[in-house]
């Protein structure tokens, strides 16, 4: 039932973007009276040959457009009259263009057009984001309740704190809210500080001037965390986790022989058994339950926490939403960047920074959860936007490079050439499909 839900929620948000992605393409080319020959949700073949196995599920055709839902789970797409693309190829346009035709239209409107699901990918994350903050609100951790101290990691530890301290003032005054610790405010600002009651004693310790630098060298923002006791909240099917009998509400005692009461012991004990399998004892319904855990590489073992420090939320009326969703949005893209220029400077591996649909389908989680349903809808919208524009041949990005070439230098690329940057760029594709969907779940299966 949980595989079901899953594959479900999966189903419903992947539906969802991809028809407003197509959509924005749509409404575009129709703005600029463009025909549009097919608008589908799903592929009605083969995907990426056009000519096998073509046959809908659903089509109904309104006017010059016929409107469908594919059999082939993958995607969609929209086939615009006079576009390279996965639908047609340049021997299918060896005709002179006609006025209505992608190609007959000023580049300036084939740029739009081409950014055109992009835009609406931003627009629904933006939306997305903006709704949720609006009905559910922005829960923060009081600073009050960090009553058991922080634990800063190696950067913390450079700083001046120590496990345990508890941190009353920033730059001399008391704060609410525990986030403020890392406000670009405090951490941009000259001769910044940070008060700590260590051991009944109060510390000073100063903000490097460096350290903006020094946060971006790490890629960590996070130079201290709360000390905060857990339970189990929701584990991650297919994980060693799960594989061990990891249950939600339980409570973990002992990993190996080192005792855990706050979430960072955790975290600190599997990093010292990564890759290798360790005894971890539970407290299940008030009886000690131990169970054997094979730790993976980066020290996880795949389950998320629920802290038991008392969380409050801050209540947002709807313009206030706008832009703290909007900020929430574009904090994804931010992200992702931060993302694949670690993978570009080889500080982070690609086959474990990349995931499926699988992996996708598990973080929406068995049971079904409107505002996580949404959260991460909201998120794989932004992510979709990004991945995009990619200057990739055969994605938006592609054809938006090539655009912006001929919109600068005034020459047009041949339809032949678009042709075989299109199928370049669906080898690269079709390889990352490749990899994502067979090559890395067959290795995370069998180790590496």
């Amino acid at each position: 039932m949980e595989g079901l839900i899953m594959a479900g929620n999966l189903l419903l948000g992947l539906s969802l973007l991809v028809g407003l992605h197509e959509f924005g393409h749509f409404a575009a080319a129709k703005y600029f009276k463009i025909r549009v020959d097919k608008f589908y949700i799903f592929f009605d073949f083969l995907f990426p040959l056009p000519g096998v196995m073509n046959f809908a599920l659903f089509k109904k055709k309104i006017g010059e457009t016929e409107y469908g839902l594919g059999w082939f789970p993958l995607g969609g797409y929209v086939a615009i009259h006079g576009m390279v693309d996965e639908t047609q190829d340049a021997e299918s346009l060896a005709a002179e263009p006609l006025p209505n035709e992608f190609r007959s239209k000023p580049a300036w409107q084939r740029l739009i057009v081409m950014l055109g699901g992009i835009i609406m990918n931003v627009i629904t994350g933006i939306v997305i984001f903006t709704l949720l903050t609006f009905s559910y609100g922005q829960s923060y951790l009081p600073a009050s309740e960090v009553r058991y101290g922080i634990v800063p990691n190696e950067l913390g530890k450079e700083m001046g704190f120590r496990e345990g301290d508890k941190i009353v003032k920033i730059n001399g005054r008391p704060f609410q809210d525990f986030s403020d610790v890392y406000s670009p405010d405090v951490i941009l600002g000259s001769n910044a500080y940070y008060t700590v009651d260590r051991a009944g004693q109060l510390v000073d310790v100063p903000v490097p001037t460096n350290f903006m630098d020094r946060l971006a060298d790490e890629g960590e923002q996070r130079f201290v965390q709360p000390l905060d006791p857990f339970v189990v909240d929701q584990v991650v099917a297919g994980s060693p986790a799960s594989k061990a009998g990891l249950q939600p509400n339980d409570r973990i005692l002992t990993v190996g022989q080192e005792s855990i009461r706050f979430f960072p012991e955790l975290q600190k004990a599997l990093k010292a058994h990564a890759g290798k399998p360790v005894a971890v004892k539970v407290e299940r319904a008030s009886q000690p339950v131990t169970l054997q855990v094979k730790v993976d590489d980066d020290g996880k073992i795949g389950f998320l926490p629920k802290s038991l420090l008392k969380f409050e939320t801050r209540e947002y009326g709807l313009m206030e939403a706008v832009p703290l969703g909007t900020k929430q949005a574009f904090g994804v893209v931010t992200t992702q960047m931060k993302a694949f220029a670690k993978i570009f400077r080889g500080e982070a591996s690609f086959r474990k920074s990349v995931g499926g649909p699988i992996e996708i389908a598990q973080q929406y989680g068995g049971k079904w959860d409107w505002l996580r349903f949404w959260t991460l809808t909201g998120l794989l919208s932004m992510v979709l936007a990004f991945m995009n524009l990619l200057p990739i041949p055969a994605l938006d990005g592609g054809h938006v490079v090539f655009l912006l070439y001929e919109m600068i230098s005034g020459r047009k690329p041949s339809d032949a050439f678009m042709e075989n940057a299109q199928k370049v760029g669906m080898m690269i594709i079709l390889g990352l499909m490749a990899f994502t969907l067979i090559i890395n779940p067959l290795i995370k299966a069998f180790g590496n």
